[in-house]
């Protein structure tokens, strides 16, 4: 494709399509103008810095050998509340509707200053196995059909408070998006016994060009549809439906992928607020979603959605994946 020359291009899983015109607004080292530095807020007025005294009630999980290190905790505004008794969906005259039952729960890491890409590599992957740990404590809860875990990161992303800190809720339905990965990689599966996931990440190992960074067990790319500027994907090399069936190897890979993708962003785009969440198989129907492939997904914030975007579902991305993932890689 020609730098200025606009595509259309179908998500192999989805079947979404999204527009990559790279000759349309900015350029891609616009992207990388000097940016206002981040502003920190004090810790003589954080919530997180001790979250007992600050009204939080006892840690749900808690690690470190002396003093915490890293804490997970109720929220104090959840959007779910757990319920000892399942609701159910419902009917109000045509509509669906169900209890807003679940869990809502942040993950605090102690250091102020200290993001998931500046973390220690154990620290990093203490991260995603609280995640692990919180998911299997969660397993036989009835009540839940998805957890969802990501981290806000800006005011921009949705985070309201600076400390670094990553949330983690439980949800009694299978979100749309989720579904929506999950049935196209179920039809990819039933039409051609691959699955779609390992298939992208083959032809991204052969083509080599939107390849950011791998290692013995996770990969890094741009994927080749990118609904959003420098959009990036890490997957683990091994076919894993389920995050919490991942065993330590290939954690300890994805931890590091994860922060290698992490520190390329802050340097390369001069730490913008983004966005990270984690996609996986469902809790329940084990049997059913063997074919997906768990993995994580960061969207650096730098653009809202206009008219076209909203009206159609297609997104516009002025970035070629190609030309992000060299900046990235460096």
């Amino acid at each position: 494709m020609k730098k200025s020359q606009s595509q259309l291009r179908q998500d192999l899983v989805s079947g979404d399509w999204i527009v990559i015109a790279p000759g349309r607004a900015k350029r891609p080292h616009d992207f990388l103008k000097k940016r206002r530095p981040r502003r920190r807020s004090p810790r003589s007025t954080c919530p997180f810095e001790d979250p007992q005294a600050s009204g939080n009630g006892a840690p749900i999980l808690i690690y470190g050998d002396k003093a915490w290190e890293l804490q997970l905790i109720h929220n104090k505004f959840p959007a779910f509340v757990h319920k000892n008794v399942c609701s159910g969906i419902m009917k109000d005259g045509p509509y669906s509707v169900t209890d807003t039952s679940g869990h809502h729960e942040l993950l605090i890491t102690r250091d102020h200053d200290k993001n998931f890409s500046q973390l220690s590599r154990t620290r990093a992957r203490q991260v995603l196995e609280a995640f692990r740990d919180r998911y299997l404590m969660l397993t036989n809860d009835k009540c839940i059909e998805y957890i969802s875990m990501f981290q806000n990161w800006g005011p921009t992303a949705g985070a309201s408070i600076a400390h670094p800190h990553y949330q983690f809720i439980a949800v009694p339905i299978v979100p749309p998006d989720v579904m929506h990965s999950l049935r196209g990689s179920l039809q990819y599966e039933k039409e051609r016994h691959r699955c779609v996931h390992c298939v992208m990440l083959a032809w991204e190992k052969k083509y080599k060009k939107r390849i950011i960074y791998e290692n013995a067990g996770a990969i890094v790319y741009a994927p080749f549809v990118s609904k959003a500027a420098f959009e990036v994907r890490i997957f683990p090399k091994r076919h894993l439906p389920y995050f919490e069936n991942t065993l330590d190897h290939d954690m300890d890979c994805v931890a590091d992928a994860l922060q290698a993708a992490l520190r390329r962003v802050r340097a390369v785009l001069k730490d913008p607020d983004y966005n990270f969440f984690i996609h996986t198989a469902p809790l329940k129907d084990k049997n059913r979603y063997g074919m997906y492939h768990w993995h994580i997904e960061i969207i650096p914030r730098f653009s809202l959605n206009a008219g076209f975007e909203l009206g159609t579902g297609i997104e516009i991305n002025s970035v070629d994946p190609d030309m992000a993932a060299r900046l990235l890689r460096g």
